[in-house]
């Protein structure tokens, strides 16, 4: 899964690199600490232009009359998204990039104790999660909502979490965006072994409302 992560690359940087226009209010960055329920980053297209806008990170199914109808949808299975009425249509047809700078995820010691690592690019500045999106009206003010791929973990990967986000190479942003034809279902695959390198964190991004540069800190810096 992916339940928190990190955004540290500024705006005009990370439009240039998306080759994408900003569209509305973006989201403050730096972020540390992107929790559940927050706006984020998302580029999304047309096929003939390519946006950078702010959406709800916690997918709202058409179907939901309050925001708090059922689950809070922030990731979506890639092995099972095409046949989720949740999901499918957005698959299909309202595909889009979440920019993060790494992400975090826990495993636990003897005690039951709760140990955070930090997990990023091994090259570059970013990473390009692979989401969908779904607007939601019916709510007094109308809301873009959007939740994060995720498949079975890569074997490094596999030694903190048995899942993890798909990631998509530049490459393939094209594909996913729906801006090169069909065949995005072939890119909801595991990040090779070689594309992530993760650390051990402080405790203290355990709770959602740390924030700062130091939760990305290696422990013991």
């Amino acid at each position: 899964m992916c339940g928190r992560f990190a955004v540290t690359l500024p705006q005009d940087a990370m439009a240039q690199l998306f080759a994408a226009r900003p569209v509305n209010d973006l989201p403050t960055v730096p972020n540390y600490n992107v929790c559940p329920t927050n706006d984020v980053h998302v580029v999304t297209s047309d096929s003939a232009d390519r946006q950078l806008g702010s959406m709800r990170w916690g997918f709202i199914p058409h179907w939901y009359k309050t925001p708090a109808d059922g689950p809070l949808l922030i990731n979506a299975r890639a092995e099972t998204i095409a046949e989720k009425p949740a999901f499918r249509s957005a698959a299909r047809n309202r595909r889009c990039l979440i920019p993060a700078s790494g992400f975090y995820e826990w495993t636990k010691d003897e005690d039951g104790n709760r140990l955070p690592w930090f997990i990023h690019p091994a090259e570059g500045d970013a990473l390009a999660f692979a989401g969908i999106y779904q607007s939601w009206d019916k709510g007094d003010a109308p809301m873009t909502t959007c939740a994060i791929v995720t498949t079975g973990a890569n074997e490094p990967m596999g030694k903190i979490h048995h899942r993890m986000p798909v990631i998509l190479a530049e490459t393939d942003w094209p594909l996913w965006l729906g801006e090169a034809g069909h065949g995005a279902a072939t890119l909801m695959t595991a990040a090779p072994d070689d594309a992530l390198r993760f650390y051990r964190v402080d405790p203290k991004v355990n709770s959602n409302r740390a924030s700062g540069p130091d939760l990305i800190e290696p422990l013991g810096n």
